[in-house]
């Protein structure tokens, strides 16, 4: 019997994907197979993270783009294509929660700003690749959302909104690009990247026994559930938002 998870053969975009949890999923959808197009906004992260992929026995492609502008979107696929030739895989990951403490604090460049990449990148590159794996002959998009989008965020309420929108985003694409392209989400909760590591130690104590694990989610454990949603072995599964937060929800 097959293995579902096999994902040898596969074109994986990844944005965001040199730290935290972007990275995790590019070095498991790596071990699984698949080549893995590494995409930040700095060009020597890229190349960074592809090397060290490849060090491990992947194969990577290091492509460096803004994707909260339309126009860095459209060529980063450009680019994509000509690179690797197809994408199968395209995960929506590249995002910003900046805090706040008090609604006055937010600019409208800071709203713009933190919309534009936690929604609007997502949306263009959806648009633009789901439309081509729908022509030749499928794939799989997986978003990565917060659960935040679903409890709110007194301190993140742009980020928790736009997120929100990421997850309906979510369910139309998987009615648009139908039968052929599967979308999905996960919201996670806390997890232990280098951002939460920077939290007051009372605030990631918090956060930890609001989850009924009563523990830190790791990286690696969003990336076991976007291994699920990009592989053969969710390919009954599209239109839904996973919660993967240790039960906080």
């Amino acid at each position: 019997m097959s293995n579902p998870f096999d994902l040898t053969g596969r074109v994986a975009m990844i944005t965001g994907a040199t730290r935290g949890i972007g990275r995790s999923i590019a070095d498991t959808l790596a071990n699984a197979g698949a080549e893995v197009i590494v995409v930040s906004r700095k060009a020597d992260a890229c190349e960074r993270t592809a090397t060290e992929l490849e060090q491990t026995g992947g194969r990577a492609i290091p492509l460096a783009a803004n994707v909260n502008r339309w126009s860095e979107c459209d060529e980063l696929v450009q680019r994509a294509y000509a690179e690797a030739g197809r994408i199968d895989i395209l995960v929506n990951n590249a995002g910003s929660s900046p805090r706040y403490d008090s609604v006055d604090a937010i600019s409208e460049e800071l709203f713009d700003k933190t919309v534009a990449l936690n929604l609007k990148g997502p949306f263009r590159l959806t648009a633009l690749v789901g439309t081509r794996m729908a022509a030749s002959g499928g794939g799989a998009v997986v978003n990565i959302s917060t659960i935040s989008a679903q409890t709110g965020a007194a301190h993140a309420i742009v980020y928790a909104a736009a997120k929100a929108g990421m997850n309906n985003l979510t369910k139309s694409f998987a009615q648009a690009l139908a039968p052929s392209v599967r979308v999905n989400a996960i919201m996670p909760g806390a997890v232990d990247t280098d951002v939460v590591k920077a939290w007051p130690q009372h605030e990631r104590d918090l956060a930890a026994s609001k989850a009924v694990l009563g523990r830190l989610g790791e990286p690696t454990e969003i990336a076991g559930a976007a291994l699920y949603l990009a592989s053969d072995a969710a390919s009954f599964t599209t239109g839904q938002v996973f919660a993967v937060d240790g039960g906080l929800s």
